[in-house]
């Protein structure tokens, strides 16, 4: 990274991509984040011994290099953002920008895979290494970057398109091997950047330019896949709650094993206030929860609570009279059977949508499990001999 800055006095072209939609001609050019090209590291030495994950530690004045702390414009590039005006996406770089510094990860020891849609831009507009890889892909480019360089801090961002159909395959079996990735899933129910097609996550009866009558699939619930998955950690927030997304992108950083973050993100091409009931200032309190391990689950300004009937939740009223905070369930973000009934609130028209961290669990992650094994075989058969194994047992040559 450091060697681009070095390699020429002359500054930089940025890189010509193609816009997501085809703007009007009123429309105006984008400005947020600013395009604006930050200083480089003097070095692109990784500074942390191979394997080290640094805890976040906001105000330590130093970074990664030995150098001054990092800010947001540290991990801003000089490409232009192009998404279309007032894209959710705009406010999920500025905060993943926001939250990164705090980490203490360097630049050079972050990454930034994506596979293709609207959100795969990302590593365009990320200061540290980046792929944009193919369709669907992301989750196993990261994998073998992961096992090969398990000290890098790798993020995936992938979309309700890119990762839960073509890439769904790949995205169920990163989650089961539990890597050590955040992986970022952006959900707009809609397809972007094939302007306007139905996804995986649209809603039934949805109409759109591939299903003019309305859709007949039932849509996936991602929280329900990733826990399906066996994800280590499963966790929703949303675009129009910076604060919120921002926890969320620092308990998915620290957690050791795969974080699988959804957010919902508004298309207000395509899709425009697909989540405006959870994310608009009048009908937010009424129609969100947000989880909270060991507090009781209360939303709507604390007047109303959930409590749970058999395996069944309930909305109950706390203002009149019949039942009390006493009453209210208190959330465990370390029960599986809990997360599961949590996650199908989703469905439950009568319930409250529920954000925060569904469910989080420690175990070995997949990295570090297949570098005891390496280890082990060695330490009992040495290292081996490639060349000596090509030729041993039964061969011969054709002439």
């Amino acid at each position: 990274m450091a060697d681009k800055e070095k390699s020429s006095d002359k500054p930089v072209k940025a890189a010509k991509l193609p816009p997501s939609v085809s703007k009007p001609a009123e429309a105006k050019k984008p400005t947020l984040p600013p395009s604006k090209k930050p200083s480089l590291p003097p070095s692109g030495k990784p500074s942390l011994p191979l394997g080290a994950r640094p805890p976040r530690r906001p105000g330590v004045e130093i970074s990664g290099d030995g150098g001054p702390a990092l800010s947001r414009k540290d991990f801003q590039t000089d490409q232009d953002v192009r998404w279309c005006p007032g894209c959710g996406d705009y406010a999920i770089l500025a905060q993943v920008q926001r939250t990164l510094p705090d980490l203490g990860v360097p630049r050079e020891n972050t990454v930034f895979v994506s596979g293709i849609g609207c959100s795969s831009r990302f590593p365009y507009y990320m200061e540290t290494y980046g792929m944009h890889s193919i369709h669907g892909r992301a989750p196993a480019i990261a994998t073998g970057l992961k096992a090969s360089r398990p000290e890098l801090d790798v993020w995936i961002v992938t979309g309700d398109g890119d990762g839960l159909s073509i890439g769904g395959n790949h995205l169920i079996h990163i989650l089961r091997r539990n890597l050590n990735v955040q992986i970022l899933l952006f959900n707009n129910q809609i397809y972007g950047l094939t302007k306007g097609q139905y996804s995986p996550t649209s809603e039934k009866g949805k109409v759109t330019k591939s299903t003019p009558f309305g859709s007949v699939d039932y849509p996936f619930n991602p929280i329900e896949l990733a826990l399906g998955a066996n994800s280590s950690f499963v966790a929703r927030t949303m675009d129009r709650d910076p604060k919120h997304m921002s926890e969320m992108l620092v308990r998915a950083h620290d957690h050791r094993g795969a974080a699988f973050l959804e957010i919902y993100q508004n298309c207000n091409i395509f899709n425009d206030g697909a989540f405006f009931q959870f994310t608009e200032k009048g009908s937010k309190p009424s129609n969100t929860i947000f989880l909270e391990h060991g507090k009781p689950m209360l939303f709507d300004n604390a007047t109303k609570g959930i409590r749970i009937e058999g395996y069944r939740l309930q909305a109950i009223d706390l203002e009149s009279g019949s039942w009390s905070v006493d009453d209210c369930l208190v959330y465990n973000e370390m029960s599986l059977e809990l997360a599961g009934i949590a996650a199908r609130m989703f469905s439950q028209p009568d319930l409250p949508r529920p954000f925060g961290v569904f469910y989080r669990e420690d175990r070995p992650t997949y990295e570090d499990m297949m570098t005891a094994q390496i280890d082990e075989v060695i330490s009992r058969k040495g290292k081996g001999d490639l060349k000596a194994l090509l030729y041993s047992g039964e061969n011969w040559v054709i002439k």
